[in-house]
C-alpha cells in the first residue's frame, strides 16, 4: 500500500514566513519550491475498489491537465497557465481500502514527509469524515472524493474541508418528487442501509422526504455491515415485508451483491428497485435487465456531453486517455482538483487561510454541469443533481448506454439550510 505514481519532492526548502501571517499547515514550506504535492488515499482494494480506480483516473487526468494548462482546466480555472501558481503538481497514491485509519495514516505521511498542500480520496463517507478531522487538525486542505453522507458538510464539516458532489439530502430532494410523480402516494418501501454515516443519513433523508411529501411508509430498514458477503437474512425480511419498493442505499460491491441477490430471491422485479445514490458501474455489473426502468440520482452521466460543452470536453479527454466513458467518481475527482486550482489561483497564494477565503468568496464557476458556486457557510458546492432512469437493453445505443437523463435538478432548491445538520466550520488558523 505504498505510494505510487509521481515522485515526491522531498526536502522542499522552507521560506521565511510573512510576519503578518501565522504559520499554518504546510503552506509556508512549499512556497519557494517549484512543485507542490497532493496526497491521494482512495480505495484500490476492498468493497469500493472499482469505484476507487475510476475516481483515481479522474484525479490523475486533472493533474495532467493542470500541469499542461489544458483548455478544459482553463474553462474552470481561468487564471491557470501551467501548474498551480506556476508550480507543477506532484502526487502520491496510497490504497486506503476504504478504511478511515488507513487513509489518515497515509495522509499524515504525505503531510509530514512530503509537505502535501492538499489531501483527497474517499469513496466512503467514514473516510471523508476522518480526513475532515485530520485536515482541521493539521491545517491542510481536504477535498472529498465520493462522499454521500449529510454529515460531511453537516455536523462533521470543517473549515479545511470542501465537497463538490451531491449527498443524501440533495439526492432525496431531487429523486423524491420524481418517485411520487411516477408511482403515486402512500406506497410501502423497504430500505437496505449500510451501517455507517453515509447509509444512515441517506436513508433518513429519503424516508423523511417520501413520508412527508408522499405519505410513503418505511415497512422495514435492513441495516448491514460493510463488506457483507451474504444478504439472504436481510432479503428474507424484505420479501416478507409487504413492500412495493426496494430502496437500496448500499454502495460499491455491497450494492452489486445485494441487488444481484434480491433478483435471485425473486424480490426483483416484483418490487421496484430505487437507487437514491447512484453507484458507478452498478449497471454493467448487475446487468441492464435489472436496472431497466430504475430511477437513480447521480452527480454526472456521460450523455450530458450532449447538453454541456465542458461535459463534452471532459468525456472526450477521459475516453481518449482511458478508453471508456467516465463514471461520476471520475467526474467528481476531476472537478475537485479543478476547483482547487481555481481557488488557489484566485487567492494568489498557497497560504491555507487565504485559499479557504478564496473558496468562500462568492463567484460563479464553470463546471461540467453548468455554472456552480461554493456555499461559504458549510463548504458544500451548490450544483445540480442528475436524475437518470435505466434503459431497456434493446434501447441501449452502445455497451455503455445504460441510463437516460430524465431531469437536471438545480442545486439551490434541494439543499438544507447550512446550519440544519449542525455545521460549525471552526477556525482558519
Amino acid at each position: 500500500r505504498g505510494a505510487c505514481g509521481a515522485a515526491s519532492p522531498a526536502g522542499v526548502a522552507s521560506m521565511a514566513r510573512a510576519a503578518d501571517k501565522r504559520p499554518t499547515g504546510t503552506g509556508p514550506a512549499v512556497s519557494s519550491g517549484n512543485a507542490v504535492v497532493i496526497g491521494i488515499s482512495g480505495p484500490r482494494t476492498g468493497t469500493d475498489a472499482v469505484q476507487g480506480e475510476d475516481e483515481l483516473k479522474g484525479y490523475l487526468l486533472a493533474i495532467e491537465h493542470i500541469n499542461a494548462g489544458n483548455p478544459l482546466i482553463k474553462k474552470i480555472s481561468p487564471k491557470t497557465t501551467k501548474g498551480v501558481l506556476g508550480k507543477q503538481v506532484k502526487y502520491g497514491v496510497t490504497d486506503s481500502a476504504a478504511k478511515p485509519n488507513d487513509a489518515v495514516q497515509a495522509q499524515q505521511r504525505y503531510i509530514t514527509e512530503n509537505k502535501a498542500v492538499l489531501m483527497t480520496g474517499s469513496t466512503s463517507s467514514a473516510v471523508a469524515v476522518a480526513l475532515n478531522k485530520l485536515a482541521q487538525r493539521e491545517k491542510v486542505l481536504y477535498v472529498a472524493g465520493i462522499s454521500g453522507s449529510n454529515d460531511t458538510t453537516g455536523k462533521d464539516c470543517v473549515r479545511y474541508g470542501f465537497r463538490q458532489c451531491f449527498y443524501g439530502e440533495t439526492a432525496a430532494n431531487a429523486i423524491g418528487p420524481v418517485l411520487v410523480k411516477a408511482f403515486g402516494k402512500n406506497r410501502k418501501a423497504a430500505y437496505m442501509t449500510p451501517d455507517y454515516t453515509y447509509g444512515h443519513t441517506t436513508t433518513k433523508s429519503m424516508n423523511d422526504y417520501l413520508t412527508k411529501n408522499g405519505g410513503w411508509t418505511m415497512v422495514t430498514n435492513q441495516v448491514s455491515p460493510l463488506g457483507a458477503p451474504d444478504y439472504s437474512s436481510y432479503l428474507t425480511n424484505i420479501a416478507n415485508s409487504g413492500a412495493d419498493f426496494l430502496i437500496n442505499v448500499n454502495w460499491g460491491h455491497d450494492a452489486v451483491l445485494s441487488t444481484q441477490q434480491a433478483k435471485q430471491f425473486g424480490i426483483l422485479p416484483k418490487m421496484k428497485l430505487v437507487i437514491p445514490y447512484q453507484i458507478p458501474f452498478l449497471a454493467p455489473e448487475v446487468g441492464a435487465d435489472i436496472t431497466e426502468g430504475v430511477y437513480a440520482a447521480t452527480d454526472f452521466w456521460w450523455t450530458l456531453e450532449d447538453k454541456f460543452p465542458l461535459a463534452k470536453m471532459f468525456v472526450d479527454e477521459f475516453r481518449k486517455k482511458y478508453n471508456y466513458s467516465p463514471e461520476w467518481g471520475a467526474e467528481n475527482a476531476y472537478m475537485e482538483f479543478a476547483l482547487w486550482a481555481d481557488a488557489v489561483e484566485h487567492a494568489g497564494t498557497f497560504y491555507p487561510p487565504d485559499v479557504i477565503k478564496s473558496y468562500e468568496s462568492p463567484r460563479k464557476i464553470n463546471s461540467v454541469v453548468g455554472e456552480v458556486e461554493w456555499r461559504a457557510a458549510d463548504h458544500q458546492l451548490i450544483r445540480p443533481v442528475i436524475i437518470v432512469r435505466g434503459k431497456k437493453p434493446g434501447d441501449m445505443k452502445n455497451k455503455e448506454d445504460f441510463w437516460e437523463v430524465t431531469e437536471i435538478v438545480p442545486g439551490a432548491g434541494i439543499m438544507q439550510k447550512p446550519d440544519a445538520f449542525g455545521c460549525n466550520l471552526g477556525a482558519y488558523t
